[in-house]
């Protein structure tokens, strides 16, 4: 159903810094996406439920795309935040297999939001298609950096596996949270020892 100002919980209307209150919005946005499509989050909810009049909003984004696209990158922050790789572990596969566990329990708890976001009508857009680029990009360089650890060399041949491994993962876990034909714990397993796979692969032609 669509989403009106009024459909949505409103907060106390107070004075903010510029920086505050693009801050506020987005927050607001990216609450309200979780649970609905990123095209039913209108510039007027977002007014509505941060108690600010409908033009507000345009001083701090173009339009409605480039609001959206601040919801994109502040999703985008909030799972490689929460997926980090564990400096205090010494082993790559068991740094590997809690990264991936928060990813999976990450886009479990935003399915809506993170499936909208990879195969909506907005995925085609570049702006939002720059976001998504360069969260692969962080999520590559944190495979790469532990590479050696596995004795593994990096080199081109080696970082285009893992940007590809890294689509596999996000194509695999949007199946499954379509239909999961498999348990949350073979899947778990499925994206994190093909890694490894591929790695063994790698070796046979770089």
């Amino acid at each position: 159903m669509p989403v009106t100002p009024s459909s949505v919980p409103t907060v106390k209307r107070t004075r903010m810094s510029p920086a505050a209150r693009r801050e506020q919005l987005i927050a607001l946005g990216l609450a309200m996406v979780r649970d609905r499509p990123l095209e039913e989050v209108s510039i007027d909810a977002v007014a509505g439920a941060a108690g600010v009049s409908r033009a507000l909003p345009f001083h701090y984004f173009e339009s409605k795309q480039d609001f959206h696209v601040a919801i994109a990158r502040a999703q985008a922050d909030e799972m490689l935040a929460c997926t980090a790789p564990d400096p205090t572990l010494d082993d790559p596969i068991t740094m590997l297999t809690r990264s991936m566990s928060a990813f999976i329990d990450y886009v479990s708890e935003n399915r809506k939001a993170y499936t909208a976001f990879m195969r909506g009508s907005s995925s085609a857009d570049p702006a939002m298609r720059e976001v998504f680029d360069q969260t692969r990009a962080v999520m590559a360089g944190r495979v790469i950096d532990h590479a050696p650890k596995l004795g593994i060399s990096v080199t081109p041949v080696v970082e285009m596996t893992v940007l590809g491994w890294i689509s596999f993962v996000e194509e695999t876990t949007i199946s499954w949270l379509t239909d999961p034909v498999i348990t949350r714990d073979q899947l778990l397993t499925l994206i994190t020892a093909s890694l490894p796979a591929l790695a063994t692969v790698v070796a046979t032609v770089s």
